[in-house]
This record gives C-alpha cells, sequence and structure tokens, in this order.
C-alpha cells in the first residue's frame, strides 16, 4: 500500500515536471522562429518604412482622426519610422508582442499550460506584416505595421480592467466599448464579444452584444455617414483592395485572430484536464509555426529587389552590382539597377549581358500587377536625367500611396537637380521632422546625370511610363555628341534587339570612343548582326579572333540542340550555362522588351 502511495506522488511529481517542461520548450521553439522570421525580412521592413506616410503636423493628424481607427493608425504610421533602422524597429514590435502575450494570459485568466494559447494572436499578428509581397508598393492602409498589433494590445489591456472589476459594472464597460469605438474600430467589437463570452451568459451579456449590433450603425450615422457602411462596421479591418484588383486572403491572419479570441475564454475552461494539457504547448507552437510559414511570403528577388533600391537611393553602386551577381534571376527593376550601376562604376557594355539582362517575371501569387512603374521608376528617371517624368511619377505614386521618406527624398533630389532651391527645403524640411533624418541633405547631382540631364529632350509625353517606354526612347539618343548618352543608346539598341537602331547608335558611339577598346557586348552584337542582318549603314570592324569562333561554336550548338517539337524556351534553358553570358542568347532566347505596337523589334529571331 506505501509503495502504491509513494509511486503515484512520484508520477505526480514527473506530471508536474512534465508539464512546465513542455511549456518552455514550445515558447522557446516559438521565439526562434519569430527572431528568424524577423531577421530575414529586415530589407521587408525598411521598405516598409521607406514607402510608409508619416508627415508632422495637424493635416496628417486631423486627416486620420476623422474615420474611426484613425487613431491607431496614427501611432502605427509614427512607430513605423522606427524600420528605418529594421532591427530596432522589429525589436520593439517584438516587445509589442510579448506584452500581447504577457497581458492575454491576465485578460483570459490563463494558467499553466493554457497560457501557450496566446502564441496564436501573435502568430497571426507576425503573419500579417510578412504576407504582403509586392502589396508593400501600392497598400494605401496608413500605419499598418504597428496599428493592428498596437489597437489588439490596447483591447487586451481593456478586457483585463474589465474583468477585474465586479461583474455588476460589465455593463458600463460595454458601454464604454462602444463609445471608444471611433478609437478602436473593430477591436472595440472584439473587446465586448470577448467580455460577453468570458462568463457565464446573463442579460447583461445579451444587452451586451445587442447594443453591439447596433453601434456601428449608430456611429456611421452620427459621424460617419460620408463613409460606406462597411467601412464603418469593421473599421480599421485590413482589406486590400484597388479599382483593380483584390486580395482578400491578406485579411485571413485578422479573421483568425478574431475567431482565436472569440475562442480562447471558451476553450480555456477544458484545457485543465491532466491527460491533455501538456500537450496544449506543443499544439499552440506547431499551430502558430506552421500558420506563418503557409503564408509568409518568400522570395530571394523580392528582398535582393529591396536591398537593391535601398542601396540605389543611397547611391552604393558597387553594393548594387553585388546584389546582382550574387542573384542569378534578376526582375525587371534589378535589370535597369544593375545597368544604371554598371554606368556609373564602368564597364557597361563590358559586363551587362553578363550579369544578366533577361528579366524574370516577379513572383506575385496575387491578382494585383506591380512592375517598375511602382517599385522604382522615379529613381531609375531620376538617374537617367529625365527630371520632368522623374517629378511626374514621384507625384502619381505619392498621391496614391502617400508621401513616404522614398517620394520625399527622390523629390528633393529631382528639385536639387532642376535647380529649385525653395522646393528642396521644402522637401527636406518634412524629412527632417521624421526621427532618422534631421539635418539630411539631398545628395549632389553627378556629373553623369547632368550630362544626361542636358542631352534629354525633358518634355512630358504623356505616354505610359514603363519598361518598354524607356528601352524605347534611350534607344533614339544616338544622334548625341555625349559619350555617356552614347553607350546607353548602344545599350538600349542592344537591348531593343532592333538593327535599325543599332546601326546608327554604333556609328555614334565609335565616332565618339576613337581610342578606345572595342566593348565585348557591342562587338558581340555587330557580329550578329553583320551576320544576320547587314544594311546599308553597316560598318567594317575589327573584332577579335576568339569572340567570331566562339560565335561560329554558339550556331553550331543551336543547330545540334534544336529538335523539332522543342520550344524555344527549352533551347535557350540548354543554352543557358555555356552561352547565357551572351548578347547571342539574349537576342534569341532572352525575355525581349516589347515596342509600344506590342511587337519585338529585331530580325533574328525567327
Amino acid at each position: 500500500m506505501r509503495s502504491k502511495k509513494s509511486l503515484l506522488v512520484s508520477n505526480n511529481r514527473l506530471a508536474h515536471l512534465i508539464e512546465p517542461a513542455f511549456l518552455y520548450v514550445s515558447l522557446l521553439a516559438f521565439i526562434l522562429f519569430v527572431v528568424y522570421v524577423l531577421f530575414i525580412n529586415q530589407e521587408v521592413f525598411y521598405t516598409a518604412y521607406d514607402r510608409s506616410e508619416f508627415i508632422f503636423g495637424a493635416p496628417f493628424f486631423h486627416s486620420l482622426m476623422s474615420k474611426p481607427f484613425g487613431l491607431m493608425q496614427y501611432a502605427g504610421a509614427w512607430l513605423t519610422q522606427l524600420f528605418c533602422h529594421p532591427a530596432f524597429g522589429s525589436t520593439v514590435l517584438a516587445v509589442i508582442w510579448t506584452l500581447i502575450f504577457l497581458v492575454g494570459i491576465k485578460a483570459f485568466r490563463l494558467q499553466g499550460s493554457a497560457s501557450a494559447l496566446m502564441l496564436l494572436p501573435v502568430a497571426c499578428l507576425l503573419t500579417s506584416v510578412v504576407d504582403l509581397g509586392y502589396w508593400i508598393y501600392v497598400s494605401t492602409i496608413r500605419g499598418y505595421w504597428f496599428s493592428q498589433s498596437v489597437g489588439y494590445l490596447v483591447m487586451l489591456l481593456l478586457l483585463w480592467a474589465a474583468r477585474c472589476t465586479p461583474r455588476k459594472w460589465h455593463l458600463v464597460w460595454y458601454l464604454i466599448g462602444i463609445c471608444i469605438y471611433p478609437v478602436l474600430g473593430w477591436f472595440a467589437l472584439l473587446f465586448v464579444l470577448c467580455l460577453a463570452l468570458s462568463e457565464k451568459i446573463t442579460w447583461r451579456e445579451f444587452l451586451g452584444v445587442f447594443l453591439l449590433l447596433f453601434a456601428a450603425g449608430i456611429w456611421h450615422a452620427q459621424c460617419y455617414s460620408y463613409l460606406k457602411p462597411e467601412d464603418v462596421v469593421l473599421a480599421g479591418l485590413p482589406r486590400f483592395i484597388t479599382p483593380s484588383d483584390s486580395t482578400p486572403h491578406l485579411t485571413l491572419p485578422f479573421w483568425v485572430l478574431a475567431a482565436v479570441s472569440i475562442l480562447i475564454p471558451l476553450c480555456s475552461r477544458y484545457l485543465n484536464n491532466p491527460k491533455i494539457k501538456w500537450i496544449v504547448p506543443l499544439l499552440c507552437a506547431g499551430a502558430g509555426i506552421a500558420f506563418t510559414s503557409s503564408l509568409m511570403y518568400q522570395d530571394r528577388s523580392y528582398t535582393d529587389e529591396m536591398r537593391m533600391v535601398r542601396c540605389a537611393e543611397d547611391d552604393n553602386w558597387q553594393e548594387v552590382l553585388q546584389v546582382a551577381e550574387e542573384n542569378p534571376k534578376l526582375t525587371t527593376t534589378m535589370v535597369f539597377l544593375k545597368n544604371i550601376a554598371l554606368m556609373n562604376e564602368g564597364g557597361l557594355l563590358d559586363r551587362s549581358f553578363k550579369l544578366g539582362n533577361d528579366a524574370v517575371n516577379i513572383n506575385n501569387p496575387d491578382s494585383l500587377h506591380v512592375s517598375l512603374l511602382d517599385i522604382a521608376s522615379p529613381l531609375v528617371y531620376y538617374n537617367y536625367g529625365m527630371m520632368n517624368e522623374a517629378i511626374r511619377l514621384n507625384f502619381e505614386n505619392a498621391i496614391q500611396a502617400g508621401f513616404s521618406p522614398f517620394y520625399l527624398k527622390m523629390l528633393a533630389r529631382c528639385a536639387l537637380a532642376v535647380g529649385d532651391e525653395k522646393l528642396v527645403e521644402r522637401y527636406t524640411t518634412l524629412l527632417h521632422h521624421q526621427p532618422f533624418y534631421e539635418g539630411w541633405k539631398p545628395a549632389p547631382v553627378t556629373a553623369k546625370i547632368r550630362e544626361l540631364q542636358r542631352c534629354y529632350p525633358d518634355e512630358l509625353t504623356g505616354v505610359e511610363n514603363s519598361d518598354s517606354y524607356i528601352v524605347n526612347g534611350i534607344s533614339l539618343w544616338y544622334d548625341s555628341d555625349s559619350k555617356v548618352v552614347s553607350e546607353q543608346a548602344l545599350l538600349y539598341a542592344m537591348l531593343r534587339c532592333d538593327s535599325r537602331r543599332f546601326w546608327p547608335a554604333l556609328h555614334n558611339y565609335v565616332k565618339l570612343h576613337l581610342d578606345e577598346q572595342f566593348p565585348l557586348h557591342s562587338m558581340e552584337a555587330y557580329i550578329l548582326y553583320m551576320d544576320k542582318a547587314p544594311e546599308e549603314k553597316r560598318m567594317m570592324l575589327p573584332v577579335e579572333k576568339s569572340v567570331f569562333e566562339r560565335y561560329k561554336q554558339f550556331w553550331k550548338t543551336l543547330e545540334g540542340i534544336a529538335r523539332p517539337g522543342m520550344t524555344i524556351a527549352e533551347v535557350g534553358e540548354q543554352m543557358r550555362e555555356e552561352y547565357g553570358d551572351t548578347y547571342w542568347w539574349y537576342n534569341i532566347f532572352g525575355r525581349k522588351f516589347m515596342n509600344p505596337t506590342g511587337n519585338i523589334g529585331h530580325e533574328v529571331h525567327s
């Protein structure tokens, strides 16, 4: 009898040791996962800061306060500035989530292993900041990156305070929740629901839910009649909709957050069973990790593209080239920034096709259409000296997405390039009010930009700005007396694969670079067009024997690989490893920049 009793005591002690062990291991695993996710998204967080609007002053504040949830958006917009240093901003965000975990345990009165349930709301909020993908460039939701976490934390604090008061005061808390609806938006409604479901249902809870059903309608009729009813009912709930695109699945983390918050007070009372409570932390940590992993947007070109834009903003062209060398799959934006970097660092016509001009399509699972226009077009136009186009694009994008630091910095640089000191002061003053831009000044305009600006007929054409517009426009600069411009005209005539533009561009380039070595890629294009598209404007130039021999071998290899039934893409992939660094491969197999009529402007493709 005594041995059975001692065995029972030892089993109880073991159970008491196992339960906290599983809890701490689950918490540690989840924390490490959060740290890993935040670490790999540092470039995303900087881009979030760079494309988020926060304007110091009353107009911006009042514009947000005129809508429900506006105060949370204002606080979120201010906190987003901390992402200027991504490690610091993500640390602050992690601190907020830690407070959510601790306050949630108190608010929902979770004990022991059941406290792991609060990992699920944190996982939802983590997912919401790493699943946006290319919406980061076009979203108009102010303060998105922090507002939801701050709003949820305030909701939990209210719930904690309400549950610390006698139950007879709950009706007062229901009224308070409805009254603070303009501040908390949909979190105020969630607060009322969580409070009503956390106790045994009585007439007070029924009255609270009844008031909840009419709260949004009352506020809409009294204060927000100029907004759509659906924008008032779920005020602050992020929705990703444009006139042409919609991505409902990005709202999923918030619906799950609401569902989990409602279910926690209902389920927590059933989790004290000794047979199952030890496994609760493992299930919660595993579910949170699986949920975030399944929805997180992961693509190397996506983050490398952000890194390139960040370096190009700072004129760090060596770092831009390093990214291009490390990533074999360049997007259209990365191709243009890489060529601008080569223009500044040298070797444009010797290295451009080695690093790749075959732009891959962005990996965008949504219906959202995002292009160079949204990502970096003002930056590209500025570096090509097209100031009027750069200014116009800055304003068009900023009016839609907000006057973020990216657009304010570009507007200041454009104003400096056109000599408008008053505008430079205006834009820099707006930036100086931000925490990390005190004393910021636009970088001096480089000599190459000045030269391009002088040679470019800088006028607004009204043509839609895109990658093809840049290629077609610059390829027509072949009559300039500038060395820099002639180099650009020749490159873009080659990118356009148009012999009618290649020959005059080559004539002009050779005339202005008589004492210089014939660049490798220009030589490759010259050999190709002399062989396949000779015209009256052709010219006789010496070429290296090794390059000519490689050209002949290229066609022999092509004839040996190509078989009936094979697509051109299949043939190109087989030849990429050996010849992907040549202009010949790009001309035949590469992704072409289309001209305005939609036709590929070269003769060799067939």
